[in-house]
Order: C-alpha cells, then structure tokens, then sequence
C-alpha cells in the first residue's frame, strides 16, 4: 500500500507564493510520474503541472510560467512552487504518483487565494 500526503496549502492575498509538497511513503519501489491536480467543488479534476520519472516537465497553459514542479526521488516527494497566485488558481489541489503500476492519489490540499 501507498500514501501519500499533502501540505502547503493555505490563505494567500493574490500576488502571493505558495510551495505545495507531497510524500509517498509504503511499499514503493520507484516512481514514475508525479503530478499536481486541481479540482472545484462540481468541476472535473485537472492536471496543473506534471513530472516524468527522468524530469521532463509539462504544465497547464493557465499556470505556465508562474507554477514550477519539481521531485526529489530520495525523499519520495514532488513540489509545486506557485508564484503570482490569482483568485482563480482557488481550488483543492491533489498530488498524483505512479508506482507499483498503479496510480495514487493524496487526499488534497486548499489553497484559497484573496483578491
């Protein structure tokens, strides 16, 4: 079994940083994509930024240039670094592995940023 663990989500004025992490811990034994998700309560999930297992990285278009993701495979992490944060990147935001030939999923993290 895999968990993982979200934090970093917060109240924000809009301008503002942000640094999401997530931790995999479990029987794992390599990770292959990692990836940040977002989701509004009625609204599908969407993907906001995502890592390959050898660092290639590809983002929503909503976010490119302000978000960065970035993983340390020691520490069975990835990172969403969110700059200049607008009213609309309000939304549950969910960190996503593939391992084990399956997917996992944390269990979300607000982040609310104020106009």
């Amino acid at each position: 079994q895999v968990q993982l663990v979200e934090s970093g989500g917060g109240l924000v004025q809009a301008g503002g940083s942000l640094r999401l992490s997530c931790v995999a811990s479990g029987s794992i034994f390599s990770i292959n994509d990692m990836g940040w998700y977002r989701q509004a309560p009625g609204k599908q999930r969407d993907m906001v930024a995502a890592i390959s297992a050898g660092g290639r990285a590809n983002y929503a278009g909503s976010v490119r240039g302000r978000f960065t993701i970035s993983r340390d495979n020691a520490k069975n992490t990835v990172y969403l670094q969110m700059n200049s944060l607008k009213p609309e990147d309000t939304d549950v935001y969910y960190c996503r592995m593939e391992t084990n030939y399956m997917y996992y999923w944390g269990q979300g993290t607000q982040v609310t940023v104020s106009s």
